[in-house]
C-alpha cells in the first residue's frame, strides 16, 4: 500500500495533489480535474478522489485552482467597518444572496485605509473570487483611483469582477459593476423638506472632505438651497467622522459658540443620534426650537425619541444587486451601472405639534 503524506496538527508536511492520487489509484491530472470543476470525470471516479482527500485530510491550494482557471465559489465583501448599522445591512444582503447563489461569503474590514483596501482586492485577485464588492465612499484621489482601475482589470483577467456600491464608476471602459443610490437626490429632497417647512438656518453635520459620498450629499444640501436663491451659511456646515460623538462634539460646539440654526441635517442617522442628547441635554425641545434630519434610515432612526426624519437607503437590496450582477452581467446589457432610489421617510423629528 502507497504511504501517503498528511496534513498534521504540529510541523507535519501537507499532503499534496500526487498524494491524493496515490491513494485514489488515479493520476495527478484527474485528482486537478476533481478540483477544478472544469472537465467531465466519472462520478465513481471522483466518489474515490473526494475519499482520498477527506482520508488525507488534503487542503486545497488557492493559488493552484487559480492556476487551474476555476474560481473559488467565494464572493469577497470590502468594508470599512462592518459594526456600522448602515453596512451591516448591506452585508446582510451580500451574504443572503452569496447564499442563494452558492457561493461563501468573505468580509474583509479596512477600517478605512485606503491602502488596505487596495491590499484587499489584490489577495481576492490572487485567490480567484467570483466577485470583489467593495462599499462605502471613494477617496477622490487620482492615484488611489488609478489603482482600482488596474485592479478592476487585473479581475476582469482573472474571471473575477470588482464591483463598487454607493461609489462613482472608475470610467468608461473599466470593467467593473455599480450599484448605486441617489445620494445626492435624497439630500435635496431632505434639505427641500426642511426649506418648506421655513427654516433657513440649518446646520450640516458631517462633511468629510474628499469622500465622494459626503460630496454628494454636501451637493444634494447647497442645490436646494440654491434653488430658492439661498446660500447656506458656511459657518454651519461643520467638518466629522460619521459617528454619534462627532454629532454630540459639533452640536455642543454650535451651541456653546452662540451660533443660531433652527434645524440641523446630520450626514448619517448615526451623527443625528448624538445631535439629540446634546439638544436634549441644552433643554432644546425637538422638533420646536430645532428640528433634526439624518440620512440612511438604519433602526435607530425609529428607535430615539422622537423617531427620526430621514433618507431612506435601501440597503439590503443594494447588497443584493451586487452578488447578482456581479455572477449575472447580462441583466444590465447596456452597462454594468444600477442606481435605486431613495426618499425622505417623515417622523416626529421634524414635525412641529399640530402638523
Amino acid at each position: 500500500m502507497t504511504t501517503a503524506r498528511r496534513t498534521q496538527t504540529a510541523g507535519g508536511d501537507a499532503s499534496t495533489v500526487r498524494d491524493v492520487a496515490a491513494r485514489a489509484g488515479v493520476s495527478a491530472s484527474t485528482v486537478s480535474r476533481v478540483l477544478g470543476g472544469t472537465y467531465p470525470v466519472a462520478e465513481s471516479t471522483r466518489a474515490r478522489v473526494l475519499k482520498a482527500m477527506r482520508e488525507l485530510d488534503y487542503v486545497v491550494n488557492a493559488h493552484a485552482r487559480a492556476l487551474g482557471g476555476a474560481t473559488n465559489k467565494t464572493v469577497a465583501f470590502v468594508v470599512d467597518d462592518v459594526t456600522g448599522p448602515f453596512y451591516a445591512h448591506i452585508a446582510r444582503g451580500v451574504e443572503e444572496q452569496a447564499s442563494a447563489e452558492g457561493r461563501l461569503c468573505m468580509l474583509c474590514t479596512t477600517h478605512g485605509d485606503p491602502r488596505r483596501i487596495l491590499a484587499v482586492v489584490e489577495t481576492m485577485r490572487e485567490q480567484r473570487a467570483d466577485a470583489v464588492i467593495v462599499v462605502g465612499g471613494a477617496w477622490e484621489d487620482k492615484a488611489y483611483q488609478d489603482r482600482m482601475t488596474h485592479f478592476a482589470h487585473a479581475l476582469d483577467r482573472a474571471g473575477s469582477r470588482l464591483v463598487l456600491v454607493g461609489r462613482p464608476p472608475l470610467g468608461p471602459g473599466v470593467p467593473a459593476t455599480v450599484v448605486d443610490y441617489d445620494n445626492e437626490g435624497g439630500a435635496f429632497a431632505l434639505t427641500t423638506h426642511l426649506l418648506s417647512a421655513g427654516h433657513r438656518r440649518i446646520a450640516y453635520l458631517g462633511r468629510v472632505p474628499g469622500l465622494s459620498t459626503s460630496g454628494r450629499r454636501v451637493r444634494g444640501f447647497t442645490r436646494a438651497h440654491e434653488l430658492l436663491g439661498l446660500t447656506p451659511d458656511p459657518a454651519l456646515i461643520l467638518d466629522g467622522a460619521f459617528s454619534r460623538s462627532y454629532g454630540y462634539r459639533a452640536t455642543r460646539e454650535l451651541l456653546d459658540g452662540g451660533g443660531e440654526f433652527t434645524a440641523v441635517f446630520a450626514a448619517t442617522d448615526m451623527i443625528a443620534t448624538g445631535v439629540v442628547q446634546a439638544l436634549r441635554e441644552a433643554g432644546r425641545r425637538i422638533p420646536d426650537d430645532v428640528a433634526v434630519a439624518g440620512y440612511d434610515d438604519i433602526p435607530v432612526a425609529r428607535d430615539v425619541y422622537p423617531a427620526l426624519t430621514t433618507v431612506h437607503v435601501p440597503q439590503e437590496e443594494l447588497g443584493r444587486a451586487a452578488v447578482r450582477l456581479a455572477l449575472h452581467r447580462d441583466e444590465l446589457p447596456d452597462g454594468q451601472h444600477l442606481v435605486l432610489g431613495t426618499h425622505v421617510v417623515l417622523r416626529e423629528s421634524t414635525r412641529r405639534a399640530g402638523d
